[in-house]
C-alpha cells in the first residue's frame, strides 16, 4: 500500500495530448471537416424545408411545382455526396490503412 501514491506517465505521443486529443494542424483539419459536414447536413435540411414549403404553396403552378421538384432533389443529390464521401474514405482507409476510420479520425503513433 502506497499512502502517497505513484506518478503515472502521461502519453508522450507527439500530436496528441494526454487526453487523446488531436492537435496541430492535423485537429485543425478535422474539426474544419467535422464543421464542413455539420454545415453541409443543416443547409440540406433547409433546403427540403423551403422546397417543400415551395411546393406546397404552388398551387397547381406546374413552374413552382417543376421548381420545388428540382430544389428537392438537388438537396438530395447533396445529401447523397455527403454520405458517399464518408463511405469513399472509408473505402481508401481499409485499403491503405487496415481500419476504415483512418482517414476520418486519424490517430497518430
Amino acid at each position: 500500500m502506497d499512502p502517497i501514491g505513484k506518478i503515472v506517465p502521461i502519453n508522450t505521443t507527439p500530436g496528441v495530448t494526454s487526453a487523446g486529443e488531436l492537435v496541430g494542424v492535423i485537429g485543425l483539419l478535422n474539426s474544419i471537416l467535422k464543421l464542413f459536414f455539420i454545415a453541409a447536413g443543416i443547409w440540406v435540411f433547409f433546403n427540403m424545408i423551403l422546397a417543400g414549403f415551395g411546393f406546397i404553396n404552388a398551387g397547381g403552378d406546374p413552374k413552382a411545382i417543376s421548381k420545388a421538384w428540382e430544389k428537392i432533389w438537388r438537396s438530395l443529390v447533396g445529401l447523397l455526396i455527403i454520405v458517399a464521401s464518408f463511405l469513399i474514405a472509408a473505402v481508401i482507409g481499409i485499403l491503405f490503412f487496415k481500419d476504415p476510420s483512418a482517414i476520418l479520425n486519424p490517430k497518430l503513433k
